[in-house]
């Protein structure tokens, strides 16, 4: 590969659009990536691969987007369908599964992707309240997508896969060999469909939906927080690749080996560089607060922020999930019931804890006091009852900051 130097990788992401991805917009026709993949956009794009024995049709969009998504599809090529592949368990990919349904086709996903969808179901009313904050609907847009199709399924779907791996899935269609890889970024259920004949990636939203980007690594709606390590261990694998078309969830592909991995070095060595001072600051004593405070990023590790910020991946970077590893999502995706954590954990998931932001505010909860370890604001379990948000837990202690 010919080297790609710093100033083009910074001219690359200043040019690639960043917060204006996150707008729901849709075509009137698919757009064709090439030959035989073709590209639906809306909440995150759905894509379709096209082989003489049938189509596969990646990621669905939202339930709502399905008859639509079906509708620009079926102009290209109808079918048969047989196979349906997410790239993780979040709703606006999973959503529309049902539109797509049909005798013969089978649904592939991560055998992370039940536990991600239970964690999607527990807090979808959180969620629901913030979507539009970052993502517009327009309601006469949905009306047009089931008027255009009404005989394909609309309703969000919570569909569970006919098939799972676990780490490698190896498919063929019709001649074209598809690879499936496992990978941790956004949720722990992440699909990389790899195609090894094209050199071409399909990774969608896993490392975020702004590619170039920090990545997001904590939300404010209650999901689980992304782990660190794995998501750079995801980078490493997907270099390794050595893919010349990377297609994401939003905005155009990126074609060329050469800048895709300098962009993908950018953001593990931006990443790496956080998590590393985030841990040499607790181990220096320091509080949560003053990391966000002084922890940035250097001039040659730039990248955008139109999503994730770094202040935020300072905050989150040194701390468990949900009770468990910074370095290793457990194949089971259960917390780690383990031991009583150091003070300097404690005190960074408590101020966590505390400054998650109310639904439809903008200002942070605090402790009123220092609490006990023992009483301090946990984050809702997963072996926590549906219907009891994360947030519950949390603001019943906590008071807002005036």
């Amino acid at each position: 590969m010919s080297p790609v130097s710093a100033e083009q990788v910074d001219e690359f992401i200043r040019n690639r659009p960043g917060k204006v991805l996150l707008d729901h917009v849709y075509a009137d026709e698919a757009v064709a990536i090439n030959d035989f993949i073709h590209m639906s956009p809306g909440s995150s794009a759905a894509y379709m691969l096209v082989t003489p024995a049938g189509r596969v049709i990646v990621n669905t969009g939202l339930g709502y987007e399905a008859p639509h998504h079906r509708k620009l599809f079926d102009e290209v090529y109808a079918g048969p369908t047989r196979y349906i592949v997410t790239t993780q368990g979040h709703t606006d990919h999973v959503g529309g599964v049902a539109g797509f349904r049909e005798p013969g086709a089978l649904y592939v996903a991560n055998s992370l992707n039940p536990s991600v969808q239970r964690d999607d179901a527990r807090v979808i009313t959180r969620m629901r309240q913030w979507a539009p904050v970052w993502f517009g609907v327009d309601v006469d847009t949905v009306r047009g997508f089931s008027q255009a199709r009404p005989d394909v399924a609309n309703k969000q779907d919570v569909p569970t896969p006919d098939l799972m791996f676990d780490d490698r899935l190896a498919l063929d269609v019709g001649g074209l060999q598809i690879e499936l890889h496992s990978g941790v970024g956004e949720t722990v259920d992440g699909a990389m469909v790899w195609l090894p004949q094209h050199r071409i990636a399909l990774i969608s939203n896993l490392l975020g939906p702004l590619f170039g980007h920090f990545p997001n690594l904590n939300t404010i709606r209650g999901q689980r927080y992304r782990y660190v390590e794995p998501y750079l261990a995801t980078i490493t694998k997907l270099r390794d690749l050595r893919p010349q078309l990377l297609i994401t969830g939003r905005g155009v592909p990126v074609e060329g080996e050469e800048i895709i991995d300098a962009v993908l070095k950018r953001m593990y060595d931006a990443v790496d560089h956080i998590h590393r001072a985030t841990l040499d600051g607790i181990n220096a004593g320091k509080d949560v607060e003053t990391l966000v405070r002084e922890v940035t990023l250097p001039d040659h590790l730039y990248v955008g922020q139109g999503y994730g910020q770094v202040k935020w991946g300072c905050g989150r970077s040194g701390r468990p999930t949900w009770g468990g590893s910074t370095t290793a999502p457990p194949r089971s995706c259960t917390p780690y019931r383990g031991s009583r954590p150091s003070p300097a954990w404690s005190r960074s998931r408590e101020w966590t804890a505390c400054s998650i932001v109310r639904a439809g505010t903008s200002r942070r909860v605090r402790p009123r006091r220092r609490l006990p370890w023992s009483r301090q604001c946990w984050p809702t379990r997963p072996s926590m009852p549906p219907g009891r948000p994360f947030s519950s837990t949390v603001t019943r202690r906590c008071s807002r900051t005036r």
